[in-house]
């Protein structure tokens, strides 16, 4: 415990703004709770209206040299700061434990995949190539490139609170943006500590602000308005992803939306059902299931269900439940009590209509926001948690007979994130993937998470793509000039 003071002492709870630590313009605060012991465990500076203006007003005038700056030193800057969350990153891990809830082997991993960010956009930023060619009518030549948009407001979920922000932040630094982030409120710590990171690293002062704020709507829309702002990035949900939207249309700002899941796991009567089950452990129970990616309809075909079903329970039960630092520990607390009792509800909806527990399914006595891994079989249609996001460790069983049926109801929602699919079959596997109106497919896979690769959704998962190449386009502009020479 004296550890766990020792580490919370020495974490920064101002705004970061301009390169300095300031209190909110109004001196107000709000608490962080530890979703373990229901415990406050610090007091944050909740940002103004007025602070978000100082923090653009810093951005602004980082602008013009961090844009300046040529590709390879600011990927260089990039990369320092991959080494220096590795080698802080157990701490870090630590930290994402304690205010997220998540098992400490989880915010390992994702300290690891935040850092990865870095990493890969040190290497992205010198990677900005237009194009030159010659228009077929005029003869003029045609000269392509892309220049950075200017400032971006980066708004970030509770799920993930390193990764989240780094994927946004990588890529604008890159592509040289400066950043206003708003983190999310249950988790404002770790970006907070990573902003002495950051600096460690070589960001100037102005080019990364943190303004953690429990004015979330008014300080946000307030920067939507600001004619300096150019790209919004947000992650979460898509009923705040619609205002938002909304929000940017006013001042024609390029969006970036990482929206909501409902994600199906089909399980074909010919896949390697062991893998299927490694890969249903990943896509289900990653961060305790509180994850856009999580698994949320579970296709098995009927005449492997006994077998899958059978195996996914005994792993689902044999889940040590705990505080995600204590040793062991694999399923921590949900990060808050509404979210906890959403998952209790879309439970006990699903077995009032029919559907039949096999594990956990009841809420655990003394504090903390904990709820145990739990499979339902037999869930109906009619059954709300097919149709909303379950953000939680709930496994919901269907079984299915033929391959159209599966895809027909796969696809049967608003949203389209991700789809995961077993078979070893490829040619049946690559057919039915492209058959999914997903913007990601996990083939073989319970993860498909991956700084190199394309994260987005189609439908009312999202706009844009996050990682990848275009994660940095994101935050330019495309720019033609019209020569002859």
């Amino acid at each position: 415990m004296a550890a766990y003071d020792n580490l919370l002492a020495n974490v920064p709870t101002d705004l970061w703004i301009g390169g300095k630590w300031k209190k909110s313009s109004d001196n107000s605060r709000f608490d962080v709770i530890d979703p373990a012991t229901e415990q406050k465990i610090a007091s944050v500076a909740s940002a103004s209206i007025d602070d978000a203006k100082a923090a653009l007003d810093a951005a602004q005038a980082a602008f013009p040299a961090w844009a300046a700056k040529k590709p390879r030193e600011r990927g260089e800057i990039l990369r320092k700061a991959y080494e220096l969350i590795m080698r802080d990153a157990e701490r870090l891990a630590k930290l994402i434990t304690i205010e997220n809830g998540k098992a400490l082997s989880d915010s390992r991993g994702e300290v690891a995949y935040a850092a990865e960010f870095f990493r890969w956009y040190a290497e992205e930023a010198v990677r900005n190539l237009g194009q030159n060619g010659i228009a077929p009518a005029t003869g003029a030549r045609i000269f392509v490139h892309h220049k950075p948009a200017g400032i971006a407001v980066l708004v970030t979920p509770w799920n993930f609170p390193a990764a989240m922000a780094t994927r946004k932040i990588g890529p604008a630094l890159a592509a040289g943006c400066p950043v206003v982030l708003k983190p999310a409120s249950e988790t404002p710590l770790t970006m907070l500590a990573l902003m002495p990171i950051l600096e460690e690293a070589g960001v100037p002062a102005g080019v990364c602000n943190v303004i953690p704020s429990r004015r979330s709507g008014p300080v946000v829309d307030t920067m939507l308005h600001d004619p300096r702002v150019r790209v919004v990035s947000f992650t979460g949900s898509t009923e705040v992803g619609r205002k938002l939207l909304h929000g940017a249309a006013d001042q024609v700002l390029k969006t970036a939306m990482e929206l909501g899941g409902n994600a199906p796991f089909i399980v074909f009567e010919d896949a390697d059902i062991d893998a299927a089950i490694d890969g249903a452990m990943i896509a289900k129970m990653r961060n305790m299931g509180e994850a856009c990616t999580a698994a949320n309809r579970f296709y098995v075909h009927e005449k492997v269900q006994d077998e899958f079903t059978k195996k996914l329970t005994a792993k689902m039960a044999g889940l040590k439940m705990g505080n995600g630092l204590d040793d062991g520990v694999a399923l921590g607390p949900l990060v808050n009590a509404e979210g906890r009792d959403k998952v209790i509800e879309l439970v006990d909806d699903a077995v009032s209509k029919g559907a039949k527990i096999l594990t956990g399914g009841k809420r655990p006595e003394g504090p903390g926001y904990f709820y145990p891994a739990t499979v339902l079989s037999n869930v109906p249609d009619g059954a709300k948690m097919l149709n909303e996001e379950i953000f939680g460790p709930v496994a919901s069983l269907q079984t299915f007979k033929d391959e159209a049926e599966v895809i027909h109801r796969a696809n049967d929602t608003e949203y389209g994130l991700v789809a995961y699919l077993y078979t070893k079959d490829l040619s049946r596997g690559m057919r039915v993937s492209e058959k999914l109106d997903f913007g990601m497919i996990g083939l073989n896979r319970g993860l498909v998470s991956d700084p190199a690769a394309p994260f987005g959704g189609t439908k009312q998962s999202g706009v844009g793509r996050e990682g990848a190449h275009e994660g940095m386009l994101e935050f330019m502009e495309t720019q033609y000039i019209s020569v002859s020479w």
